[in-house]
Order: C-alpha cells, then sequence, then structure tokens
C-alpha cells in the first residue's frame, strides 16, 4: 500500500507541474477509489484519476499526455462498441524487470546527481527532468509588516472598536486590541538573456515561473540584456511550456549583449524595489559603463530590503568575481550565490524565504 501510495503520489505532483490543479483532496480520493478497483488494470487506473483528479475539459489533455509518460504506456481508448484496449503491467511483470531493492536507489541516486549538476552540461533528456522538478519547487517568501491591522487578543489598544462597543453598551465591558497584519515580500528578479549567459537562462526563467506561481501578487520579472523588458504577465500562466513560449516572443534581445547598468537605471526611474528582495541572475559580463553600473546598484541597495546576485560561474571552487560588472557591484551586494544546478536554486529559494 504504501508502494502504491508513492507511486501515485508522484504522478499527482507531475500533474501539478503540467499545470492540472490536482490538491491533496483529489489525490486522497483517488487513493479511496483505488481500494474497490484492481491497480493492475491500467485502464481501471486511467478512468479513476481521470474521474477524481481533472477538475475541467482543459485538464484532460494534459492528464493524457502525463499519464502516458508516467506510466509507460498508451492510454485506455473507448471504441465506439464500448470496448476497451489496454496495456497492463502487473507487479509481477515490474518485478522480472529488475531485483527487488535496485530500482529504487538507483532512481535516487539518479536524482541526487541531477540536483548537483550543471545544467549547463546535461543532456536535453536531464534537462528536461531538472526543468520538471524545478516545476514542481514550492518556494517560501519571507513575510514583512503591513500598514493594515487586524484584531488580536493582544498587542496594541484598538480604541475604535473599544469606544464603538463602549457606545453601545453604555460601558467599557471589554478591551479591544489590534496588530499589524503580514504580507509576504515582494521580489523583484532580474534574468540575464545574454549570450554568454543563454546556457543559463531557460533554466532561471522556469525558477522565475516558480516564483511568480507561487506568489502572482508579490513577484516581479524582468529580462536584461540590451533593453529591459517585464515579463511577470507572460509567466503568470500554469503551463511552464506555456509560459516560456510566451516569454521568448516578449524579449526582443535574446543572446545579444548586457547593459545592466543603463537598464537598473531605467527600472529605478519608472519602477520602485523599496522594501523588496531583488534578485540579479547575471554572470557580471557588462558591456557598459561598469562605472555606471556601480551607481546604479548602490541606488538599487539603499532601496532594497536585501540584494542578492547569481551567478552560474559561482558554483565552481576557483571562480573569482573579476568581471568589471562584478567588481563594480560586489560592494551593494548581501549575497552572492551560485546558479548552475537545482541544488543552487533550491538554496536560493531557502534564502528568499528566510531574508
Amino acid at each position: 500500500m504504501n508502494e502504491l501510495a508513492g507511486t501515485l503520489t508522484g504522478f499527482v505532483r507531475t500533474l501539478r507541474a503540467a499545470g492540472v490543479a490536482a490538491d491533496h483532496e483529489r489525490a486522497q480520493n483517488l487513493l479511496r477509489a483505488l481500494d474497490h478497483l484492481d491497480v493492475t488494470a491500467q485502464d481501471e487506473v486511467y478512468w479513476a484519476g481521470r474521474l477524481t483528479l481533472c477538475a475541467g475539459p482543459d485538464d484532460l489533455p494534459r492528464y493524457d499526455r502525463c499519464f502516458a509518460a508516467y506510466f509507460g504506456g498508451a492510454r485506455a481508448a473507448v471504441s465506439r462498441a464500448g470496448t476497451t484496449s489496454v496495456t497492463r503491467h502487473t507487479a509481477a511483470a515490474a518485478e522480472g524487470e529488475r531485483r527487488e531493492g535496485e530500482a529504487a536507489p538507483a532512481t535516487a541516486s539518479r536524482t541526487e546527481v541531477l540536483r548537483h549538476r550543471d545544467v549547463a552540461r546535461l543532456t536535453d533528456a536531464e534537462r528536461a527532468e531538472v526543468h520538471r522538478m524545478l516545476s514542481m519547487l514550492r518556494s517560501g517568501r519571507a513575510s514583512r509588516r503591513s500598514r493594515r491591522y487586524e484584531s488580536a487578543h493582544r498587542g496594541a489598544l484598538d480604541q475604535r472598536r473599544t469606544i464603538r462597543e463602549a457606545l453601545k453598551k453604555g460601558e467599557v465591558a471589554t478591551l479591544r486590541h489590534r496588530r499589524h497584519t503580514t504580507r509576504p515580500r515582494r521580489v523583484v528578479l532580474f534574468v540575464d538573456v545574454s549570450g554568454s549567459m543563454s546556457p543559463y537562462a531557460e533554466t532561471l526563467l522556469r525558477f522565475a515561473h516558480a516564483l511568480v506561481r507561487n506568489e502572482p501578487r508579490a513577484t516581479k520579472v524582468f529580462s536584461v540584456g540590451t533593453r529591459l523588458t517585464a515579463i511577470t504577465g507572460e509567466l503568470r500562466h500554469r503551463d511552464p511550456g506555456t509560459a516560456l513560449n510566451e516569454v521568448s516572443r516578449a524579449i526582443p534581445d535574446w543572446s545579444g549583449g548586457t547593459r545592466l547598468g543603463e537598464e537598473l537605471r531605467e527600472f529605478l526611474v519608472r519602477h520602485s524595489a523599496r522594501g523588496a528582495i531583488a534578485v540579479i541572475a547575471s554572470d557580471g559580463w557588462e558591456r557598459g559603463d561598469p562605472e555606471l553600473l556601480g551607481t546604479q546598484m548602490a541606488r538599487l541597495a539603499r532601496q532594497a530590503h536585501r540584494v542578492i546576485w547569481v551567478n552560474p560561474h559561482k558554483g565552481y571552487e576557483d571562480y573569482q568575481p573579476l568581471t568589471g560588472g562584478m567588481r563594480a557591484a560586489l560592494p551593494y551586494l548581501d549575497d552572492l550565490v551560485a546558479g548552475h544546478s537545482l541544488a543552487a536554486y533550491e538554496e536560493l529559494s531557502e534564502r528568499l524565504a528566510h531574508a
């Protein structure tokens, strides 16, 4: 039973990554349905999942693709006569393919290796697997105190509520209190899409998609290259593939140069990073004036709650910030972190959660 639950949990996570809103309650409904079905019959598992995990017609194509990919067989197809054509995978057949105790450790080991490998050196299949795991990243967010109040048992005296109740009752019967509410701290993310960052740009944008998906109102994403482009709207699509396609059409300066100083100046004139966590993902190869970049980084540091620079080359032991852009920005950074692997993005997510 535990093995079945683990398999179905992985399938539900795959559906979520594909954009299907398969929450915990739907997953529990699937498990309860399979208690009354033959779990070795693929057609019964297919229809049980389809009826419990899909919320509408838009989910059906995604469900079919994920089911075929996850369980390794064609989905059940209903003919006009009402018969079904299925591919069955029994527990005995699965046991014949591997010796007991080998598959799970091998899969875990492979996943752990992929977590720490440089995404620029992965094969297409390995990169797709890393992107799938990245799409399931649940990034927390540090909170900040807002100006709004909420009622509380302790805290500052809520004079208005106390006086209003006293006027109704004729006496002060109860003292009412209030406290500030909290909100997720904003994150402003700048993703370098220049030629030198092309091996990492797609993975960074998928990380940005995970941030926007988790906190859509508290995340702003811009691409930087030869111009500043706001891409938050494009990243709000639930499906990562659709979001990346929209982003590719929105960015006009793929694989060009980097003029980060000019683009930060444009951002600070038109927008604000006050109280936010500013994250700059770039290798620091600045084609513009490094002195201008230093000036704008100083302005950004005065506005932002924290400034984090993500450099893919930081993941190597012999890395030193020697480029002109990195030397200009370094005095104004709170953190300089790696951005070359899935493990590095998980660490960055933890920093955002505890900044």
